[in-house]
């Protein structure tokens, strides 16, 4: 009994473990292996969540989502603003930590207004926004940066590209709060949380610059084996039941996808119904990828079989929605709502999949339709 019930509560780490054993009878392990694994996406991830999780039991979360209620007068007002935080902050900060800084507190700010109910609607909203900001700068998600630097691409022909469709998908955000009711909102808030650990806070708002300046590359794109240990060695040494609620679960399932992405694009029979799906379709073909092996990985195999930069990047943009797997930082979001009280895992999955695979087919009829026009 307790094999299913993990089986239930981790149901993507199963499927993910399924794929890569599946693929090792294709391609055995060999040296190649190890080349897989993004340890800088590891070694961000475990910090960044670090971070959250120390912040998180200091209340910063909750005393945010104090002010936060207080300022937004209806739940239709303050669903935007916590989807907007997603959608503006992927720009610059990536999509997984805006996803990863603002779960958290729409939860928090959610269960003190009343608004339970919404909690499901409003992180799936915020992983939609967060996957379509970030298509509007290179630094927002990692196959914009591979791309623009495979294609050498000029700032106007990333923008030309980028900005309609970033634009239409915002338009779509908006219209998708319609059906949240304009109640007035009346916060129950506690009269204290208890004083802060001000030692505690400033260690975390120091290892969170720290984490910024490790995805920035603003000082190397080696700082991130620094962070990893820093952070580790400091939440260990003073606030090890923080260390207890980062989700070591989320880690491996990026891993067992990793191996997974990894032979996938090995298997020579694979590569060949890639490269043969994409030439002259390059928008369906990177939308399309992107559903089963996510879409950075489906950006570097297909970036192998086409010249046409603009539109393999418009497709692996938009293939982030859809399935769960399409944009890793969706991985993420589920797993903070999964992890939250009366959780109702299924029914998240459900309207996951429902707006996510809408605004999909409407954003690549779009983009198809109109590239046929100007190709």
């Amino acid at each position: 009994m307790k094999i299913v019930d993990f089986v239930k509560k981790e149901a993507v780490l199963c499927i993910s473990a399924l794929l890569a054993f599946i693929t090792v009878f294709f391609v055995p392990p060999d040296a190649e292996y190890i080349g897989y694994i993004n340890f800088r996406v590891l070694g961000l991830l475990f910090s960044l969540m670090a971070v959250v999780s120390g912040l998180r039991g200091l209340y910063v979360f909750d005393r945010t989502a104090a002010a936060l209620a207080k300022k937004c007068g209806s739940m239709r007002s303050l669903v935007l603003v916590l989807t907007s935080l997603c959608f503006f902050s992927s720009m610059l900060i990536t999509n997984d930590v805006a996803l990863i800084t603002f779960v958290p507190l729409a939860i928090n700010v959610l269960a003190i207004t009343g608004g339970e109910n919404y909690i499901i609607y409003t992180v799936v909203l915020q992983t939609v926004a967060a996957n379509m900001g970030s298509m509007l700068t290179p630094m927002g998600n990692p196959q914009n940066l591979y791309l623009v630097d495979f294609y050498s691409m000029s700032m106007g022909e990333f923008f030309s590209a980028a900005l309609p469709v970033c634009a239409l998908s915002g338009i779509i955000l908006l219209l998708l709060h319609i059906p949240i009711e304009p109640k007035r909102i009346e916060p129950k808030i506690e009269n204290s949380f208890g004083a802060v650990n001000k030692r505690l806070l400033h260690m975390y708002v120091l290892l969170g610059m720290l984490a910024f300046a490790a995805v920035f590359n603003i000082v190397s794109d080696k700082l991130y084996i620094v962070l990893t240990a820093v952070t580790l060695v400091c939440v260990m040494l003073f606030d090890r039941a923080a260390l207890k609620k980062v989700d070591w679960f989320l880690l491996l399932t990026f891993v067992m996808f990793f191996i997974f992405v990894g032979n996938a694009a090995r298997i020579e029979q694979v590569r060949y119904f890639i490269g043969s799906l994409a030439r002259g379709r390059e928008i369906l073909a990177g939308a399309l990828s992107s559903q089963v092996i996510s879409n950075v990985p489906a950006a570097v195999m297909l970036s192998s079989f086409t010249d046409n930069g603009r539109g393999l990047m418009l497709g692996v943009d938009i293939g982030g929605l859809g399935t769960p797997v399409a944009s890793l930082a969706s991985l993420i979001s589920y797993r903070l709502y999964a992890a939250a009280p009366k959780a109702r895992r299924g029914r998240y999955m459900l309207v996951f999949l429902g707006i996510n695979f809408a605004l999909l087919a409407v954003l690549l009829s779009v983009c198809i339709f109109f590239e046929g026009r100007t190709g």
